[in-house]
């Protein structure tokens, strides 16, 4: 078949591939597929497509002569290599103004890389975040386009249509911004799941080994946290988690307690490094990770260090909601510094993000959906250029609501020997944030003492620098300063 009919190409039959080729055609878009493996192809249109409008096709120059003008293809294939060596293939066959979409999980800066790269061939690339799984893939994901913006238009209507939709209606998919905009935002909201999960397997940890509850204890206490401000999908599954049963006995209990990673919170954590951004809980999220790898080293280390830890002598109940709310403001913490670095980010490569739609954007379909996000939203519309969630009043009140509560849980796990990395950090920024004057004083004087590094003083104004010659037989010749 070559006449143009379709409205856009997916290259990559992958379980997303095919998901979002089905959502596109409930939707009423005529989608032409092409899989490396044409067997894929084949299977797909006797499989999930049959009886569909989609349009199989065995290689890219088929695939491209079915595509109406301006052509629109999306890859949905593995980051990397394969994104570029497929970009190669594909430009000679394209024309001025034709679009590539790439939703895979590629690092912002290929995306950026590319963008410039085919603007300068007169093609228009658009990266895009897309969150949800599987299922949010085939029913309705989060979108996070961004690259060339003169393409938002014709794709729009596809995205948006099919995207998940928030509560009132809005689709969960709005332009992010240039070049790699779209990844960059995809990325961070990668390290806030991080962050996310982390969070409440440290809950679960101190209910488990500090107050001795079962899977079936903690299935309701999930279950319970889901109607209130922990409303999410995240807290949604886990209470599932805890109530599925293999062979009778709790299948949680049966899985080896080390995480895998794909390298995405990775990547958050090294841009907030560059952006010199204090992401610590994501950070502490991933070296988490890291550390439940080291399961046979972790084995070893333990039967050195068996120390008798003391037994919890209060309130079982009240510990649970204190457990909440460091739980709660935490989570608060994590977003407030995911923002921080998206705006530190958008400040570097001048891109114009609109916090609230993206806070709209991760309301539904992803993996972070919860209600909480709205008030994120609501944050951000009434003050576009909010330093900091933690000056939003909903916000601001929150999180004395679940202080005292959050101390008393960061100083039982310390007391009681149980790791909370996450916990007991997010608790550490929030005092240091807050912290009118800190002791870098000390610090910038010590490393004017060895390498002569320059210090500013309260009596002077913010920019004018002084060294001191601390020993007498030091010169007066300052290093130049570096400041991330």
């Amino acid at each position: 078949m070559s006449e143009a009919v379709a409205d856009i190409g997916l290259v990559g039959l992958a379980v997303m591939g095919q998901n979002l080729v089905m959502n596109m055609n409930d939707h009423g878009f005529t989608v032409a597929v092409f899989n490396r493996t044409t067997e894929k192809v084949d299977a797909f249109l006797e499989g999930p497509a049959k009886g569909s409008k989609v349009i199989g096709t065995h290689s890219i120059e088929e695939m491209i002569k079915t595509l109406k003008r301006p052509r629109k293809i999306m890859f949905m294939i593995k980051a990397g290599a394969a994104v570029d060596a497929l970009i190669e293939e594909i430009v000679p066959h394209l024309e001025e103004g034709d679009i590539i979409i790439d939703g895979g999980n590629s690092h912002y800066p290929d995306s950026e890389r590319r963008y410039k790269y085919l603007k300068e061939k007169g093609l228009r690339f658009i990266g895009t975040g897309i969150s949800g799984g599987e299922e949010g893939a085939r029913h309705g994901p989060s979108i996070m386009p961004g690259g060339d913006e003169s393409a938002w238009p014709e794709i729009k209507p596809i995205f948006q249509s099919i995207a998940a939709k928030s509560d009132d209606g809005d689709p969960c998919c709005d332009w992010v911004g240039d070049g790699g905009a779209g990844h960059y935002v995809k990325m961070v909201h990668n390290g806030i799941e991080y962050g996310d999960m982390q969070i409440i397997c440290e809950g679960y940890h101190l209910m488990k080994s500090l107050l001795g509850m079962k899977p079936d204890d903690l299935a309701p206490v999930f279950e319970e946290w889901n109607k209130g401000p922990l409303d999410s999908y995240l807290v949604e599954i886990t209470a599932k988690i805890f109530a599925y049963k293999e062979d009778g006995k709790p299948l949680v209990d049966e899985i080896l307690d080390v995480a895998g990673q794909k390298g995405t919170g990775k990547w958050t954590g090294i841009s907030a490094l560059d952006m010199g951004m204090p992401l610590t809980l994501i950070g502490e999220a991933v070296f988490a990770r890291c550390l439940s790898a080291l399961k046979e080293e972790r084995v070893t280390v333990s039967k050195h260090y068996q120390e008798k830890t003391p037994e919890f002598t209060g309130d079982k109940k009240v510990f649970i909601e204190e457990i909440r709310q460091a739980l709660y403001a935490s989570k608060i913490i994590s977003y407030a510094q995911g923002f921080m670095l998206m705006q530190a980010a958008a400040k570097e490569f001048k891109w114009k993000l609109n916090y609230g739609s993206i806070a709209l954007m991760w309301r539904g379909g992803c993996i972070i959906r919860s209600k909480f996000l709205g008030k994120i939203k609501e944050a951000y519309d009434k003050h576009p250029e909010l330093q900091s969630l933690l000056l939003d009043d909903f916000f601001k009140g929150e999180l004395q609501g679940c202080i005292t509560g959050w101390r008393e849980v960061v100083a039982t796990a310390a007391k009681h020997g149980i790791a909370a990395p996450c916990f007991s950090t997010s608790l550490s920024f929030f005092d240091g944030f807050r912290s009118e004057r800190l002791p870098a004083n000390l610090l910038q004087a010590q490393r004017d003492f060895f390498g002569a590094h320059t210090y500013e003083r309260l009596d002077s104004p913010r920019g004018k620098f002084f060294h001191t010659n601390w020993t007498g037989t030091g010169g007066n010749v300052s290093s130049s300063s570096y400041n991330a």
